[in-house]
């Protein structure tokens, strides 16, 4: 996007895009004094807010001067990263969760750090997992350097199976789709107890679309395959466990039940046998009040491919002369070995770095699935494959699609009644991808 927009253009491209627009207007924050380490992230609980308070400490002591740190809940970190950068009051440094990195980089709100890499010779960019550096690029180009990185896992409940004469499942060999539907009903029984939790959202679902070998987007093609046999095995296979096999807790609110802390929520009242998450959710189930552990995500017709997602640092259009090298080393620091053993002690997540992989350690027993479905050694992953405009796919999918998790609308019609806008969706961001290119 031209740096000639008028602020109030990009606000208005921001309210109705949902997300950034340029980085024309961004820098960096007006409120700390000239020389500060500003950086933002989002953050969802206490633990994770005393992680980000270590990383702070560490900034400074690496780098000899003050550190200041935004933290936003997750649910409202886009919106309020969106309006931070039209507004110049945004961190030199942002933490971008990877779906969100083409829509940035393809508007230009973020620059690419090519350059910078180039010119560093104490920066090994070969450290990071293929898979962020993948999610970190947006047409050719690296637009920012991850922080972690991981595939979508199963979390089970030892206590309830154990209690309900059930083996764990191998933490190496995936269940199918078969047994694992037979356990969610199984374990569905007494009143009050079930057998699976996710959220009734794409950003879930797709894991189950790529088990069966379908997908969301087509690289090569103007319009979306979610209509497709796969995809439409995948979807009717989890809105069942939802509706006919009722082994999901019950729906009451489909808006308190489409956040992100939701499925999470389920599974801590200890009630629930399966939820599907990711790492990441390792810190905050640690304070479970039952002993559990995770294994590879069931495999369906296509096998074990479940999302494999990862988040970045990255560095707004707008900061330019002293404060872009000042952001440089800030983001060095923030995603460098010494600051990822600190995440990852914690258990916020799998590092990005490799050299950080060991870091990560048990509880819970199996934690070191994480790792080698990475490395290709237990069942697999799939890229997590967006668009320039994945906000507005997500929030297209949730206005109909939850309805059938309610058993309002059958999941076909809901897909076809979604399938025009979608496809609409996809010719912008294919226009969006061949402007950038």
């Amino acid at each position: 996007m031209s740096s000639s927009f008028s602020r109030r253009a990009l606000l208005k491209g921001a309210a109705l895009g949902g997300l950034a627009t340029t980085g024309a207007l961004s820098g960096c924050s007006s409120g700390p004094p000239p020389g500060t380490a500003t950086w933002s992230m989002w953050s969802s609980s206490p633990e994770e807010q005393r992680v980000w308070t270590d990383f702070g400490h560490y900034v400074e002591r690496r780098m000899h001067i003050r550190s200041a740190s935004t933290l936003t809940p997750s649910d409202g970190y886009p919106t309020k990263l969106d309006l931070r950068l039209v507004s110049g009051t945004a961190s030199m440094v942002t933490a971008l969760n990877g779906w969100l990195i083409p829509t940035y980089a393809s508007r230009g709100a973020h620059r690419p750090l090519d350059d910078l890499i180039a010119a560093d010779p104490d920066f090994d960019l070969d450290d990071f997992y293929p898979a962020i550096r993948s999610i970190s690029s947006f047409a050719g180009r690296t637009y920012a350097i991850g922080f972690d990185v991981a595939p979508t896992v199963l979390y089970y409940n030892k206590t309830l199976l154990e209690r309900n004469g059930v083996d764990p499942p191998s933490p190496t060999e995936p269940m199918s789709w078969d047994t694992f539907r037979q356990l969610a009903i199984e374990l569905s029984k007494p009143k009050d107890q079930y057998g699976f939790t996710c959220s009734p959202t794409i950003d879930d679902l797709v894991s189950w679309i790529y088990c069966a070998g379908g997908n969301v987007v087509d690289g090569d093609r103007d319009t979306s395959p979610l209509d497709a046999p796969e995809a439409m095995q995948a979807i009717h296979y989890v809105v069942d466990l939802f509706t006919k096999d009722r082994a999901t807790p019950p729906i009451d609110n489909l808006v308190t039940q489409n956040a992100s802390g939701a499925a999470l929520a389920n599974f801590l009242q200890g009630n629930v046998a399966f939820m599907q998450n990711g790492p990441w959710q390792v810190l905050n189930v640690r304070k479970a009040s039952f002993e559990w552990d995770i294994v590879p995500f069931p495999a369906g017709p296509a096998g074990s491919k479940p999302r494999v997602s990862g988040s970045s640092f990255a560095i707004p259009s707008g900061v330019k002369g002293d404060d872009l090298d000042l952001a440089w080393r800030l983001l060095k620091t923030l995603t460098s070995t010494g600051a990822l053993d600190i995440y990852a002690r914690a258990g916020r997540n799998n590092p990005a770095r490799l050299s950080a992989a060991s870091a990560f350690e048990p509880p819970p027993a199996n934690l070191g699935i994480v790792q080698r479905i990475l490395k290709g050694e237990v069942a697999g992953g799939h890229p997590f494959d967006v668009t320039t405009n994945w906000n507005r796919v997500r929030l297209l999918l949730a206005q109909d699609l939850p309805r059938a998790f309610l058993g309002q609308k059958s999941a076909g019609d809901a897909i076809d009644g979604v399938m025009p806008r979608l496809n609409a969706l996809m010719r912008q961001h294919r226009d969006a991808v061949r402007q950038a290119t």
